[in-house]
């Protein structure tokens, strides 16, 4: 390689006449001072391979590491430096050797190393673009006035890289001011798609855009929703997390937890920092990767400073890695932390090994490689030993070289994972040059006019519309934006049960995902899969309740009441006359009960009513048969049956309120409920103001009142008894007498317990207004029989009538708070049925007990009381009443003694 400078003059800016600098002049006066000849004057001359051909390609490769600090490189990297350069070199013979590709026409190379630096890399592409800026040298001359000597430059019509997709994104951008295509062999960033920016940059490697559509359907695939990111610095990096967040985004279901870069130049403690903030979202297990190896100066690469970091955390087994193409199925990236990086889940562009790049690199040595002038730095780093040089000490500590040292056989090799991407690059390259020679060139046998020099921009058409079968088999084609087809392999690094630890292939993407999960292993040799989740599923019933801002990430609340779950956030309530299930998924009917004759809350009413029934049975068989006697006659036999009447229908109305509600039962409840009681207060009504209006006329006159006589009386009888059944069939034409089931009445917290109970559609309310009428009877018949009370106690029932309303109206106040007392209890409609059948059962009862059973004790047992006494007139009734009065109310001034007078029970 030679180099030329402005015959070691120096060189100066003349300004011309007319003050005119041109920026192309401008550029191409820097192109000089930078030119090889140049950087030998400083000491620090770039180094290139130069392979003489008809048609030049450029080349970039990160043969040496990113140096430390005011250093641009560092050690040679032996894959992706080395390896890939010599694919380049391998399929530039195999391209120059192959009659059918290109004949007649030889493929030359300038091939620049970037040092893995952007920046250098810049720097060094500006070699690609020196022939086709325009040379305006009018104004540059040497120190003795002489115009400079400028060596012809060999022109590049395209350029075969770079590696990292910062470096390809810098040089991308002066490439494309010159129209120079560019075709990638590894620059994955999905910024590079962008044809509007990046027009001819092209790539035979899908950009990441597709890689992070694959991990975004692993990551749905194996169930997890909550993940976080780490990015090194640089744009494959956060690209290639930016791709990954905005297809989750679109996605949905999927959250990221935390995203972190990783620093270019870490410091000390940095990722212990990184694995702290990891753990800050702990059910984020899964972590994925996108770090580019290149960006890191140190010896350890930033996947192995993760995992020591996680493993130093004593988290091995925690966090579970998706590893970008970077990491792959390398090696290097999980060595001496392969227990932490077990279960580790990475993607890799589909590629094969090329077995005459192994043949052809393995029997590389230094005597036939001579044109790589790198390659003898990569001898001594790959057979750790030394060359001796002129001018360079020999290491006494480190063994010397011998030169017979054979790849693969002294030292360890395997091809790298993207040398199958660097042969295709450039066979896309000659194969579109080869169609661009048969559309411009037929029938030449070398490059014509027409090729020379070759346009940039026409060559770019023939480079988008290659499609030919690439090294591997596979097809090798761009779309508009220069991307490849997105193909990846899906691997997961195994140690437990495995006789082969490793990377296995679990499955593959090509537009979709196809994942065999039987084939996934885990910690431990767990086959199930590990959740990552920020929240875990509810349990039946159970509502998520978002965090804001966080749409993966929920609380469980349970639907409570008589609720259940309409969908998976919302609770809502059943139906009035359902119940939810017990799992709360859906609603089921309530069951619907009644009061049953077994139940204990009817079988005391029941026992009640017919010993009540019977006794009244008894009574009225006994006055029938005994209907002309003395005592039937003295007792009013007209108001006695009506008053039996109405006491066997209270007894009688208990069976209607415990039987089955229907229309029928309804409306004789509504019927009979009120007018039992009505029909006996009002003959009870009827016979105290009877006696009290016969002793007051007493008192004024000897003429007896009106309207006493036994059908008179039936007569007020009747008309009070009216009033109740004119209230209800008042009552059946305005709402008609139906059957309801309250869902309300036993609707208690526990949904388990709840009841419809069928009943009739009596309220309450209707229910007390039923009885009101009864009631005001009652009352008026309680105070008639206080006024009457100086009246003898054996004149005319008085005296049990009296005590017969003063019990009842005990009965009934106490009633009173039991019934409405029970409103709110679930067993309302058992209690309240229950208190009002045993109070009107004990009204009647007392009714009986105290205005029948002691007559019907004397007919049946002492009958010679049941005789006639003498009659007589009213007036001598009215005075020995009223005489019997007077000695009652003297008798009250005296200590002892009392005066009685029994007066004739007749009429």
């Amino acid at each position: 390689m030679t180099s030329e400078a402005c015959s070691s003059h120096q060189c100066s800016w003349l300004g011309s006449p007319s003050g005119h600098r041109t920026w192309s002049g401008l550029l191409w006066v820097l192109l000089v001072c930078i030119s090889p000849g140049s950087w030998a004057q400083q000491g620090s001359q770039p180094q290139s391979i130069k392979i003489e051909g008809d048609i030049t390609l450029g080349g970039l490769f990160p043969v040496h590491s990113r140096g430390p600090a005011g250093v641009p490189c560092g050690e040679v990297k032996r894959e992706k430096g080395i390896h890939r350069l010599e694919a380049m070199l391998y399929a530039l013979d195999q391209i120059n050797s192959d009659p059918d590709l290109l004949p007649n026409i030889t493929l030359g190379a300038r091939i620049l190393d970037t040092c893995s630096r952007d920046t250098y890399a810049l720097e060094q592409s500006l070699t690609f673009v020196q022939a086709l800026i325009q040379r305006d040298t009018s104004d540059v001359r040497c120190s003795n006035g002489e115009p400079p000597i400028i060596p012809k430059p060999e022109r590049v019509v395209g350029v075969i890289g770079a590696s990292g997709s910062s470096v390809s994104i810098m040089v991308a951008n002066v490439l494309r001011l010159f129209a120079i295509p560019q075709i990638s062999y590894a620059s994955t960033a999905p910024e590079l798609s962008d044809n509007s920016r990046y027009e001819f940059f092209s790539r035979v490697v899908p950009p990441d855009s597709y890689q992070a559509q694959a991990m975004v359907d692993i990551v749905k695939a194996m169930g997890w929703n909550y993940v976080s990111t780490l990015a090194s610095e640089g744009n494959y990096g956060e690209s290639g997390v930016d791709a990954f967040l905005q297809i989750s985004r679109e996605a949905g279901g999927l959250c990221i937890a935390q995203s972190i870069k990783i620093p270019r130049e870490p410091r000390p403690g940095e990722f212990e920092k990184i694995i702290k903030r990891l753990m800050e979202t702990s059910n984020a297990r899964g972590v994925i990767i996108f770090a580019n190896e290149d960006d890191i100066k140190y010896i350890l690469s930033s996947y192995r400073r993760v995992l020591q970091a996680a493993k130093k955390a004593n988290l091995t087994g925690h966090f579970l890695f998706v590893g970008s193409d970077s990491w792959g199925a390398k090696n290097s990236p999980i060595q001496d932390q392969e227990d932490v990086a077990e279960g580790a889940v990475t993607i890799l562009p589909k590629r094969a090994s090329i077995d005459g790049f192994d043949q052809y690199f393995t029997s590389r040595s230094l005597e036939n490689n001579r044109r790589n002038i790198w390659f003898a730095e990569f001898w001594e780093d790959d057979f750790k030993c030394k060359l001796t040089r002129p001018g360079i000490k020999y290491e006494p500590g480190r063994r010397k070289c011998t030169g017979e040292e054979r790849i693969s056989r002294d030292s360890q090799y395997e091809q790298e994972g993207k040398v199958q991407f660097v042969i295709d690059a450039v066979y896309a390259m000659a194969h579109a040059l080869h169609s661009m020679h048969l559309d411009l060139c037929p029938g030449s046998m070398g490059v014509c006019e027409k090729m020379d020099p070759v346009e940039g921009r026409m060559l770019l058409q023939y480079i988008r519309s290659v499609n030919f079968n690439g090294s591997a088999g596979t097809g090798v084609m761009f779309n508009e934006n220069g991307d490849a087809p997105g193909r990846y392999d899906i691997f997961q690094y195994q140690l437990s049960n495995v006789s082969n630890p490793g990377y296995k292939v679990i499955g593959q993407w090509t537009n979709h995902l196809r994942l065999n999960s039987e084939e996934m292993q885990w910690s431990g040799g767990d086959r199930k899969i590990p959740e990552s989740v920020c929240s875990f599923p509810c349990e039946p019933g159970e509502r998520k309740k978002m965090v804001k801002g966080v749409p993966c990430c929920w609380h469980c609340e349970l639907c409570d009441g008589y609720q259940y779950l309409l969908d998976e956030f919302t609770c809502d309530m059943c139906p009035f006359d359902m119940r939810p299930l017990k799992n709360r998924t859906g609603c089921r009917t309530t069951p619907i009960i009644k009061l049953e004759w077994s139940s204990p809350w009817a079988v005391i009413p029941v026992f009640l009513a017919i010993l009540g029934i019977l006794a009244t049975t008894g009574v009225i068989a006994t006055f029938i048969r005994f209907n002309d006697t003395p005592i039937v006659r003295a007792s009013g036999r007209e108001l006695s049956y009506v008053l039996l009447t109405g006491i066997f229908l209270i007894y009688f109305i208990t069976f209607l309120m415990i039987a089955e509600p229907s229309v029928a039962v309804c409306a004789f409840r509504r019927l009979l409920l009120g007018l039992g009681m009505c029909i006996s207060y009002a003959a009870m009504l009827t016979k105290t103001n009877r006696i009290y209006r016969i002793f007051e006329q007493g008192k004024k006159s000897v003429t007896p009142p009106k309207f006493i006589s036994p059908t008179s009386q039936l007569i007020i009888t009747f008309i009070l008894i009216s009033v109740q059944l004119l209230g209800v069939f008042i009552w059946f034409g305005v709402m008609p007498p139906h059957t309801i089931i309250d869902y309300e009445e036993q609707k208690p917290p526990n949904p388990e317990f709840a009841r419809g109970v069928l009943k009739c559609d009596m309220s309450d309310l209707s229910l007390i207004l039923c009885l009101s009428y009864s009631i005001v009877l009652m009352i008026t018949c309680t105070v008639y029989a206080i006024k009457s009370r100086g009246v003898p106690e054996t004149f005319n029932e008085a005296k049990p009538i009296g005590f017969t309303m003063y019990t009842t109206c005990i009965i009934w106040l106490a009633f009173v708070p039991i019934f409405f007392g029970t409103a709110q209890s679930t067993e309302k409609m058992f209690i309240q049925t229950t208190t009002l059948t045993v109070s009107m059962s004990l009204s009647a009862t007392v009714s009986l007990g105290m205005l029948y059973i002691p007559k019907v004790y004397v007919i049946i047992f002492h009958p010679e009381q049941n005789v006639q006494k003498r009659k007589r007139s009213f007036k001598a009734v009215v005075q020995a009443a009223t005489v019997s009065t007077h000695l009652s109310q003297k008798s009250n001034d005296k200590q002892n003694g009392e005066s009685k007078i029994e007066p004739d029970r007749s009429q």
